[in-house]
């Protein structure tokens, strides 16, 4: 317990911008990587910038240490996938394609992130549909979602989902 409160005081202050002392919590854990669960425990904190930022760690340590956070993955598809907060959702559609799923769990996974297509914010759009696609490389059936999205980016006035439909398409041309 004292180390998820450790954590909890190192991720918590400052605005919706900042990461408070997110580098610090990284580096205790990858020294003892067995306090990712103190991490994950923090995704259900009541301050949403400090489950936030959990949530960012978990997320960026799953790039390096699938199986540290394959454990604690069902945070991802919880009910923090419905928050209101795009700094969050935008952490969830980031980390989604990260791990293996069960069949069941997949059919959320294409949910969340087919909501997240259209959500408002452009970040959590843009993401979304980047995860889609990388799971679309595995799942044919996805791709004619993806590729509709994608036509819909390009055309759209926003310049980041512009040059992420380019860096997608390219990605898939490159699989092919």
């Amino acid at each position: 317990m004292k180390a998820q409160g450790d954590f909890r005081a190192l991720l918590s202050g400052g605005d919706r911008r900042g990461i408070a002392r997110s580098a610090r919590v990284r580096a205790l854990i990858e020294k003892r990587p067995a306090r990712v669960k103190d991490l994950a425990a923090l995704t259900r904190a009541d301050d949403w910038l400090v489950a936030q930022r959990a949530l960012d760690l978990l997320e960026k340590l799953a790039h390096d240490h699938p199986d540290w956070i394959e454990p604690y993955k069902q945070v991802f598809i919880g009910p923090l996938a419905d928050s209101d907060k795009w700094e969050i959702r935008l952490q969830i559609v980031r980390a989604l394609p990260l791990f293996r799923w069960t069949a069941a769990e997949s059919r959320r996974i294409e949910r969340i992130l087919l909501e997240n297509v259209a959500f408002p914010q452009t970040f959590v759009r843009a993401w979304a549909l980047d995860s889609l696609a990388t799971l679309s490389e595995g799942k044919a059936k996805l791709l004619p979602i993806v590729l509709q999205h994608l036509e819909a980016f390009a055309q759209s006035s926003s310049k980041a989902l512009q040059a992420r439909a380019r860096a997608i398409r390219e990605r898939l041309a490159r699989g092919r």
